[in-house]
């Protein structure tokens, strides 16, 4: 499934004539996507098995969630990963219907926004397995990577992981399960060090974007 998943992400980047959608942003690349599956997977994995969902199917919906991500719409890729999913089910191995159907589900509802209670058990760690990779150490590298890309100086990185704070704090209003709460804290806990850590060993990392000082700084 894994090697399907990695090719199918790869042909979609190559089809595409304009070079992918937005892959002039590494995290829109398919080896950015795969990682990032991946990452969705080993979370998935472990709030499912502390919060009693099926771990298999939780599991195989965190590979196939954003298998469609580089080649769909943001609107439809959930869907369209459905999709992709149930074809690769059904077509490959003597999976149970039943198991087939709660993967694709799960797949559908993962770009849900509303009350995560709301939804199975196994899409509800989906959701909150793709938040939380959004944060903590991954999403603070990729922050700082963006600097790069956006021609941005090195004293861009504490407003750079104020943004990875806010969306951790998003986050952890929205997950629901203990788990995935006791993990959105500790990423976040990390992220506030480093945070912490800049803005005491750069004393102008704080400053205002055209260079000068905040009042009291000095």
């Amino acid at each position: 499934m894994k090697t399907f998943v990695y090719e199918y992400l790869a042909a979609s980047v190559k089809n595409e004539e304009s070079g992918g959608r937005m892959r002039w942003y590494p995290w829109h690349s398919a080896d950015y996507r795969y990682n990032h599956i991946l990452n969705v997977v080993n979370l998935a994995e472990t709030i499912a098995e502390r919060e009693g969902a099926d771990i298999d199917v939780a599991r195989v919906a965190a590979l196939f969630h954003d298998i469609a991500k580089l080649d769909a719409d943001q609107e439809v890729h959930a869907e369209e990963g459905a999709r992709v999913a149930r074809e690769y089910l059904e077509s490959h191995g003597e999976f149970p219907e039943s198991f087939v159907d709660q993967v694709c589900k799960a797949v559908e509802d993962h770009s849900y926004q509303g009350d995560l209670s709301r939804l199975s058990k196994e899409a509800q760690s989906l959701i909150e397995a793709d938040m939380l990779d959004k944060v903590g150490a991954n999403g603070t590298a990729l922050m700082l990577l963006r600097m790069g890309y956006e021609a941005r100086t090195h004293m861009a990185a504490a407003e750079m992981v104020d943004r990875v704070l806010e969306r951790g704090k998003d986050a952890s209003s929205r997950v629901q399960s203990e788990t995935a709460q006791d993990i959105a804290h500790r990423r976040l806990k990390r992220v506030k060090w480093f945070r912490e850590w800049l803005e005491e060993e750069v004393p102008e990392m704080d400053a205002e974007p055209s260079g000068s000082p905040r009042g009291g700084r000095h």
